[in-house]
């Protein structure tokens, strides 16, 4: 059996614990550590918990104690080498005296990117970096498009008949998908930092937007309404002082209408231009600021659409009902101008193929296709 062979097992191990802090750790990076001394024998192993709290590495050295000498460091994030709110990792693996340590991924961070690495060879510590890359990668991608690119991760969730329809040519959706989808969703809403839909979605349905049960997060409600026609009378906004909920208005929304959902306890935000992918653009940048990792969209087509003329979803959740409704008016899952050719097509990197009930699921990332001409690029 070859050294590989050797390291694979402890650093799909790791991996498997950094998806516990999914939820808990954001905007951190979920980071998972596991500690292997002689002939194999795993020593320690730990987490990141919670955002604040004792990252990975810090955990699995604690609980190896003295076996962390001359021990190997499994990791799936490069080790920070900064004061944030904890110590440099780097410090306690060289205090530790372990003898190797083997990272998944280098970490985008600026202030590590590589540092932490150079940290830690320069200590005399042998550093491995890439095993089991692309699974590390896929741990931390929110983390990454939240440093590099200042937005938010954007999850696209919608649920469709076998032919493709979201509603009936009448417009009725409720339920298209069974219970079990539904219950996903609630788990994916309680792992969201906001939730998104457009103003036709809420006068339609009057929905909460809420995870029920609740789930680790609380999730900003946030409705893409140019003109300020979200109702008061709304479950929305009846709930606004106990789940947050930002209403996204255009630039001529009715100041009067803006004035009577902040009574009520809505936050508004104003875009600057009235171009719709222009304003979805926007509202990201903002919530970047804010530092929201990840965001769930749940449609209608035009919002979903924008999302998608703009280049801005990463992950799709598809729940796939099977049966059939038809109907040339019936509506589609996903608008806006959509692209010309198939090779201008945003394929997906199939994550999960799942039955929730009688239901499928088709879970994946957005592999990102070559600029075409016309369409917009994300920032």
């Amino acid at each position: 059996m070859t050294t590989a062979d050797l390291d694979d097992a402890p650093m799909r191990r790791a991996i498997d614990l950094a998806r516990l802090g999914e939820g808990l750790v954001e905007p951190n990076p979920m980071v998972g550590a596991v500690v292997v001394a002689d002939a194999g024998r795993v020593v320690g192993e730990g987490w990141h918990r919670m955002h604040g709290g004792p990252h990975a590495e810090v955990e699995a050295l604690a609980r190896a104690g003295a076996a962390a000498r001359g021990a190997t460091l499994f990791v799936t994030l490069e080790p920070c080498c900064h004061h944030g709110k904890t110590p440099p990792c780097t410090d306690a693996i060289v205090a530790a005296g372990v003898a190797r340590v083997v990272v998944g991924c280098r970490d985008p961070f600026p202030a590590v990117a590589g540092a932490g690495l150079a940290a830690l060879r320069q200590a005399g510590i042998a550093v491995d970096v890439g095993l089991c890359g692309a699974e590390a990668a896929r741990l931390v991608a929110p983390f990454r498009t939240l440093v590099e690119g200042g937005r938010p991760w954007i999850v696209a969730k919608w649920a469709t008949s076998l032919d493709g329809r979201v509603a009936t040519a009448a417009r009725e959706s409720q339920w298209i998908s069974g219970e079990d989808s539904r219950r996903r969703v609630h788990a994916l809403r309680g792992r969201m930092d906001a939730i998104v839909v457009g103003i036709g979605t809420a006068l339609a349905d009057d929905p909460l937007l809420t995870a029920r049960p609740p789930g680790p997060r609380v999730a900003t409600r946030i409705v893409l309404d140019g003109a300020a026609r979200l109702p008061p009378e709304g479950r929305l906004v009846r709930t606004a002082r106990e789940a947050p909920v930002l209403v996204a208005a255009g630039p001529a929304a009715p100041a009067d209408r803006l004035r009577a959902l902040e009574r009520a306890g809505c936050e508004v935000w104003q875009a600057r231009t009235a171009d719709r992918c222009g304003q979805v653009g926007e509202l990201l940048s903002d919530l970047g600021r804010r530092r929201f990792t990840n965001v769930l969209v749940e449609g209608g087509p035009a919002v979903l659409g924008s999302f998608a003329d703009a280049g801005l979803i990463d992950e799709v959740w598809a729940f796939i009902a099977p049966r059939i409704i038809g109907g040339a008016t019936a509506p589609a899952a996903v608008d806006g101008r959509g692209i010309l050719t198939l090779a201008a097509a945003a394929d997906i990197d199939v994550e999960e193929v799942s039955r929730p009930g009688g239901d499928i699921l088709i879970r994946g990332t957005v592999r990102r296709p070559s600029p075409v001409e016309g369409l917009p690029v994300a920032p």
